[in-house]
């Protein structure tokens, strides 16, 4: 088996990982509990959300890095880093790396919430989306051989790829439907402050000498 071919194989790990992770965090924002649903099992969501991002950033690094073991393409490293002048497919392999670098991102960024604060942390996690479609139009638009071939969409490796897509769309608009069905947070006044008690003083006949 060829380098080329392993890499295109943990592609297919990266992007499985990647799907499994946005799922787990659409879960956790609808407030899913596994205990009280199905599969009625104390799972640590949160646990398993951050290992599925850290092994995705991982499998994600190891994709393109295999590809510098190839005899029959001259990949340098900079042409993984930057792709724009990369032997074959480099617009395709500049939505890859694109990808990557959002991936780093969401994982550091995820890694510092606490430091960083829910505040400002929430939106940068949104990228999470922006990298997924970096990453599917990347695995939809290569050819895993690098020889240039024209894409087949009825592929297996292509199809598996399109379904993981299909599913987070369909999770992604299940979890915008739920937001807008629910009701609309309330605002709580500040409650008025009491003015001080003022301290009655005793009668004349009650005070201590």
């Amino acid at each position: 088996m060829d380098a080329i071919d392993i890499s295109g194989d943990i592609a297919l790990v990266a992007i499985t990982l990647l799907t499994l992770n946005i799922l787990l965090g659409l879960l956790m924002s609808v407030k899913y509990n596994p205990v009280r649903r199905w599969p009625h099992r104390h799972i640590n969501t949160l646990k398993l959300h951050n290992w599925t991002g850290y092994t995705a950033l991982g499998v994600s690094i190891l994709h393109p890095a295999v590809i510098l073991l190839s005899s029959t393409v001259n990949f340098r490293i900079i042409d993984i880093l930057f792709p724009l002048n990369a032997p074959k497919q480099p617009w395709v392999n500049m939505l890859g790396a694109g990808a990557l670098y959002l991936l780093v991102f969401t994982v550091v960024t995820s890694y510092f919430r606490f430091q960083i604060g829910r505040r400002w942390w929430k939106p940068m996690h949104y990228v999470t989306y922006a990298l997924f479609v970096l990453f599917a139009a990347h695995a939809i638009f290569t050819d895993p051989t690098l020889k240039d071939a024209p894409i087949d969409p009825f592929d297996a490796e292509k199809v598996y790829i399109e379904l993981l897509i299909l599913i987070v769309i369909v999770a992604t608009t299940l979890r915008v439907r739920w937001a807008l069905q629910q009701p609309p947070p309330r605002h709580h006044r500040p409650k008025p402050k009491r003015p001080p008690r003022m301290r009655r003083t005793p009668p004349s006949f009650l005070r201590t000498p």
